[in-house]
């Protein structure tokens, strides 16, 4: 089975619908960086999802999330500082991982603001944010070990590092 040009690890395998998925931290990078590359993306002809501009109204937004990443081809992580404050940023990520691991899903992580460091080891902001999710999830440390083996895994790909870039 093939699908816009690349073929499928099996029949079973779901139906690509976007070539990119990003994932990032709203309140972080919407503004600027994240719009800029989603701009970027669009005017090459690259089918982007970006879920301000592709939820529908009145769907459940975690099932369709998680849909959406299910069916790309690449996830372009974008790790700000604020990124592993949100949960759902977090669950995203076991999501595209899970993706990348049995369904050969491309995952490309982009440190915005933020070292490559920080986010395999979870230091510095990433840090102060488990260190929260421990206190406040102590019952549920399956997850928080989910999350974290999710940002070793994603932070040991080979991407980009725009720490030090003029204009990210």
């Amino acid at each position: 089975m093939a699908a816009k040009g690349f073929s499928m690890a099996s029949s079973s395998s779901p139906k690509l619908k976007y070539e990119v998925f990003l994932s990032f931290r709203g309140e972080d990078t919407r503004r600027n960086f994240t719009d800029h590359l989603y701009a970027a993306l669009v005017r090459a002809g690259v089918h982007t999802f970006r879920e301000d501009d592709q939820l529908q109204r009145g769907k459940d937004i975690s099932l369709e999330l998680l849909k959406a990443i299910q069916e790309s081809k690449i996830s372009l992580v974008i790790f700000s500082k604020g990124y592993a404050s949100s949960r759902w940023c977090l669950n995203e990520l076991v999501k595209i991982i899970a993706c990348k691991n049995t369904l050969g899903q491309i995952v490309v992580p982009i440190f915005y603001d933020v070292d490559p460091s920080d986010v395999r080891k979870q230091s510095n902001s990433y840090g102060k944010a488990f260190a929260e999710y421990e206190e406040r999830f102590a019952a549920d440390m399956e997850m928080i070990k989910e999350w974290r083996a999710a940002l070793t895994e994603a932070a040991d790909l080979s991407g980009w590092d725009l720490q030090n870039v003029a204009d990210g």
